[in-house]
């Protein structure tokens, strides 16, 4: 019976959103990848969805409230990992992100701790039984959060850590911060960003600095954001069509299947097309959103609209790097992109999602 249950109410208006991005994530990538070497990245896309998919139905049948309550266990987890990555961590363009696996493949464990971190805040905030957080609650909290940032960013990899910045404000709004409290970490967060220019490594501040100006390096820096441009620019209302793209494969846009996937979508299928998925990533946070709504709890409505908080700056901050509103943080587009760590942990954190609203029923 409980079985049963857990088929009937499952969210399967969330399940249709996801898999109609995954699928024009996968024909995206087909078309950018279309007679380079990356051709068969469409296809390990495809095993990445279907395992992500397994691994969505598996986190869902495990009760939420037993996965918080070994958040100190898995904390440890990932902080061991990120120091692994760091010692033996494989090193692409400069960042030593992945730890290598069997086959060829690489585990990004930055992506996986923001599962962690989701279930960190919640843990942490449903324990605090008071109206307002107090000052120590939230020195505690952002220093629990600040340690497997500062190791991302060892790596170097600024963008995924400032991905767990969004889930931490978004619990602390919830969870009663106090608005003078709110002003003095709004203060201390600028106070940061000003100093910590100087600590930011060379490709960063030059990134910042070509965000302001892409024609200061047009061949340099800039190249990427100036042919994102162009590609999003030329496919007009309706796009050149599938493998027609003359930024894309003209190969003037590097890498255009994993963190500038939204250019070639805008080359190929044009406004429209860009409006679908965008339409399409909108009502997922809204189905998203109405679980938190829904939930049976304070922790469980930390964990979905954590989630919502991630997935929303994920978005806004890809398709703004595509259209040079933003700057280039290598920040994929979820569900979409090529990738098999942010596919997997994307899919673990909706599995979240719907393990919440399962238990709004089975108890």
């Amino acid at each position: 019976m409980a079985s049963y249950r857990r088929i009937r109410d499952f969210d399967w208006m969330m399940l249709a959103l996801v898999l109609s991005l995954c699928t024009l994530g996968v024909l995206q990538i087909y078309s950018a990848t279309y007679g380079t070497k990356f051709v068969s990245a469409w296809w390990r896309q495809i095993l990445y969805v279907v395992l992500g998919l397994a691994l969505m139905w598996l986190i869902s049948t495990v009760d939420y409230h037993t996965l918080l309550g070994q958040v100190p266990l898995f904390y440890g987890i990932a902080l061991f990992l990120l120091v692994l990555v760091l010692l033996v961590g494989t090193k692409f363009f400069g960042s030593r992100r992945w730890i290598p696996l069997y086959g060829g493949f690489h585990l990004q464990v930055s992506e996986f701790a923001k599962l962690v971190i989701i279930l960190l805040v919640a843990r942490y905030l449903t324990n605090q039984r008071r109206e307002y957080l107090e000052g120590r609650d939230l020195l505690k909290l952002l220093g629990l959060t600040a340690i497997p940032m500062l190791l991302i960013m060892r790596q170097p990899d600024l963008g995924t850590a400032l991905s767990y910045i969004p889930i931490v404000g978004v619990g602390l709004f919830l969870g009663g911060i106090r608005w003078r409290h709110a002003a003095a970490l709004g203060l201390l967060a600028l106070a940061v960003a000003v100093t910590g220019y100087g600590v930011l490594h060379d490709y960063q501040r030059a990134r910042l600095e070509v965000f302001l100006d892409p024609a200061m390096d047009p061949q340099g820096k800039g190249y990427q954001v100036i042919q994102s441009q162009i590609a999003v620019g030329s496919g007009g209302t309706w796009g050149r069509g599938m493998t027609q793209g003359t930024q894309t494969q003209g190969r003037f846009l590097p890498v255009p299947h994993t963190d500038f996937i939204v250019a070639t979508l805008g080359e190929e299928h044009g406004f429209v097309g860009v409006a679908i998925v965008l339409g399409l990533y909108f009502l997922l946070l809204l189905q998203i959103v109405q679980n938190a709504q829904t939930a049976p709890d304070r922790p469980g409505m930390h964990i979905c609209m954590g989630v919502a908080a991630l997935l929303l700056f994920h978005v806004l901050v890809n398709v703004g790097m595509v259209v040079g509103r933003m700057p280039v943080t290598g920040i994929p587009l979820p569900l979409l992109s090529a990738g098999g760590s942010s596919t997997l942990s994307m899919f673990l954190m909706l599995g979240l999602v719907n393990n919440v609203r399962l238990r709004r029923v089975v108890n």
